[in-house]
């Protein structure tokens, strides 16, 4: 039998403390939600791991160091609602969802999506919200929204995302060029997004988030 809760810690202690994220409401959430639950049965083994778990398809699930930066970097206050762009099983959103007031959970693979709902249910978590549908549309339904995160690699960023982001508000990217990537924050003030560095990491470019190619005639 394994001991998935020895390994939770183990993975706060040795991946995510070590990258100088110390915040209490990150590392609680960390150590509260079972990441084995929300992947695939077959790689529940795998589950903590110190780098991304592959998903099928050109999808991860990002490894626990980064989204660990992702949300030091943004800081996400108690009374905020979060858009997670590419939630997969709903790991994400269950992590976030400790931080938010709620959390809109983005997922186009409709069984995904279904699991993910399965999977947060089970854990009792009751502020998640998870729609289907394109990850490049985002879901203006639910928003406007103060934070957003994209849970893979972009070449650039939809403008219909970043017009689903609240004046003030602060997104969240893994800009890939080539194999090289880096997180880089964007905070939007009046209706200008502002851009900076945060730290290196990589992942495969969701479809929808590819550089869009400009013909010339």
């Amino acid at each position: 039998m394994t001991d998935f809760s020895a390994r939770r810690t183990m993975m706060v202690d040795t991946q995510v403390r070590p990258s100088d994220v110390t915040k209490f409401p990150i590392i609680d959430a960390m150590l509260s939600v079972q990441r084995e639950d929300f992947v695939p049965s077959q790689k529940r083994e795998a589950a903590y791991m110190g780098e991304n778990l592959g998903l099928g398809d050109g999808r991860v699930l990002l490894e626990p160091r980064t989204l660990a930066k992702m949300l030091d970097a943004l800081d996400i206050g108690q009374d905020e609602l979060v858009l997670d762009i590419g939630a997969a099983y709903g790991y994400s959103a269950a992590v976030i969802a400790h931080m938010a007031v709620a959390v809109v959970a983005l997922e186009e693979d409709a069984d995904m999506a279904r699991d993910a709902e399965e999977g947060l249910m089970s854990a009792g978590i009751d502020n998640v919200i998870v729609q289907a549908g394109p990850l490049s549309e985002g879901a203006a339904e639910h928003g406007p929204y103060d934070v957003i995160l994209v849970q893979g690699g972009v070449s650039e960023v939809p403008d219909q995302i970043i017009g689903q982001l609240k004046d003030g508000g602060r997104i969240a990217c893994l800009f890939m060029d080539g194999a090289l990537g880096e997180v880089r924050i964007g905070y939007k003030l009046d209706g200008r997004m502002n851009w900076r560095r945060s730290f290196n990491a990589a992942a495969p470019v969701l479809a929808g988030f590819e550089k869009q190619v400009a013909f010339e005639f």
